[in-house]
C-alpha cells in the first residue's frame, strides 16, 4: 500500500511540473496540443483522484442538495411515477420563443459548488480550457470524452446526476423530438471577465439541446453579459439575463449570443445533449412524442468518444 501511495503522489507531482501548451498553440490547434492531452490522459486522471484524497483536496459532498428544492422534489416524484411529470414542466417558463428558464441550483447553497470549483482552479493540475467556441481563459471541460477534463471522482458523479437524472428527462419533456438524439453528453464551465473574454457572437450549438446554468452567487454583481436569442419567425432578438442558480434550456439550433460584460464576472456551466456520433434531429418542431415512462429513463448504449470540440 505504501508503494501505491508513493506512486500516486509522484504522479500528482509530475502533473504539476507539466508545461501547458501556449494560448497561441491552442488557438492554432497545433498537433502538439492534442498530443499533450492524449499523452497525459491517465496521469491527469490519477492526479485528480489523488488530489481529492489529499488533505489539500476537496470533495463535492452535497450533490443533489445543491439543487432547487422544488425542482428536486418534482424530479424525484417523476422518476417514481412519470405521470406526475407536469409538476416538473410547470417549473419552466418560456422566456423567449423556444427558450425556457427555471431555478436550477438553490442560490443559498450555490457557494459550495463555487468553492469546490475555486479549489479545482488552484489545484495546480492542468485543465483544458473551453477553446472550441471561444478562447476563454478560464473554465474547464467537464465531460470524460474531452481531453484534459475535470476528472475528480466526486465531481464526475455529480455531473452524471445533473445530466442523467435532471437535464435529459427535462429536455425530452420540453422538446419531445430530441428523444433518441440525447444519448451522448458534453459539458464545460466558462467564466466571463470584464476586459478579457467578454462576449460571444451569434451562433448555434452542435447539440440537440443546450442547458446554460448561471453559477453566480447572489452577492456577485454583474453588468452586461446578457444573452440574446434570435426568433426566426419575427427576426427579432430577445435579450435575457438570468439570476444566480437559474438555468436556460433551448434547442441547439436556436441562434444566440452573449453581450459584452461591462463589470464583474459571470460564471456558467453549459451542458449539451446529442445523439451517437454527434447526431441531432433533422426536424425540431415535430409533434411526435414518446410515453412518459420512456422519457424518464437513461440510455443504455455506451458513451462514445465523439466530442464537438
Amino acid at each position: 500500500m505504501k508503494n501505491a501511495a508513493t506512486s500516486l503522489k509522484s504522479e500528482l507531482e509530475k502533473v504539476r511540473q507539466l508545461t501547458l501548451p501556449s494560448r497561441q498553440e491552442m488557438l492554432a490547434r497545433s498537433p502538439s496540443v492534442q498530443s499533450f492531452w492524449n499523452n497525459n490522459q491517465q496521469l491527469l486522471a490519477n492526479a485528480w483522484h489523488e488530489w481529492e484524497q489529499s488533505s489539500k483536496g476537496s470533495l463535492l459532498t452535497s450533490g443533489e442538495a445543491l439543487l432547487d428544492e422544488k425542482l428536486q422534489s418534482a424530479v424525484d416524484a417523476a422518476w417514481q411515477d412519470p405521470t406526475t411529470e407536469n409538476l416538473v414542466k410547470d417549473l419552466w417558463q418560456e422566456a423567449a420563443p423556444g427558450v425556457y428558464t427555471a431555478q436550477f441550483f438553490s442560490p443559498d447553497k450555490l457557494s459550495e459548488l463555487r468553492q469546490y470549483l475555486d479549489s479545482v482552479a488552484t489545484a495546480d493540475i492542468p485543465l483544458r480550457p473551453p477553446y472550441g467556441l471561444v478562447l476563454n481563459r478560464h473554465g474547464a471541460m467537464l465531460d470524460e470524452r474531452s481531453e484534459g477534463y475535470l476528472a475528480a471522482p466526486s465531481f464526475q458523479a455529480f455531473y452524471r446526476v445533473l445530466l442523467d437524472k435532471y437535464m435529459r428527462p427535462i429536455a425530452r419533456l420540453l422538446f419531445p423530438e430530441i428523444y433518441g438524439y440525447d444519448s451522448q453528453t458534453f459539458g464545460f464551465s466558462i467564466q466571463w471577465q470584464a476586459g478579457m473574454d467578454t462576449s460571444l457572437r451569434l451562433h448555434t450549438d452542435a447539440s440537440s439541446v443546450t442547458m446554460n446554468i448561471n453559477m453566480n452567487l447572489p452577492d456577485e454583481k454583474v453588468t452586461g453579459s446578457e444573452v440574446d436569442f434570435y426568433d426566426p419567425i419575427t427576426g427579432n432578438l430577445k435579450r435575457l439575463s438570468f439570476e444566480p442558480g437559474t438555468a436556460m434550456i433551448h434547442r441547439g439550433n436556436i441562434a444566440h449570443a452573449s453581450q459584452p460584460i461591462r463589470s464583474g464576472e459571470r460564471s456558467n456551466m453549459v451542458l449539451w445533449l446529442y445523439g451517437d456520433r454527434l447526431q441531432t434531429p433533422l426536424a425540431y418542431n415535430q409533434a411526435d412524442s414518446v410515453p412518459a415512462r420512456q422519457r424518464w429513463s437513461t440510455p443504455t448504449a455506451p458513451r462514445d468518444r465523439s466530442a464537438p470540440f
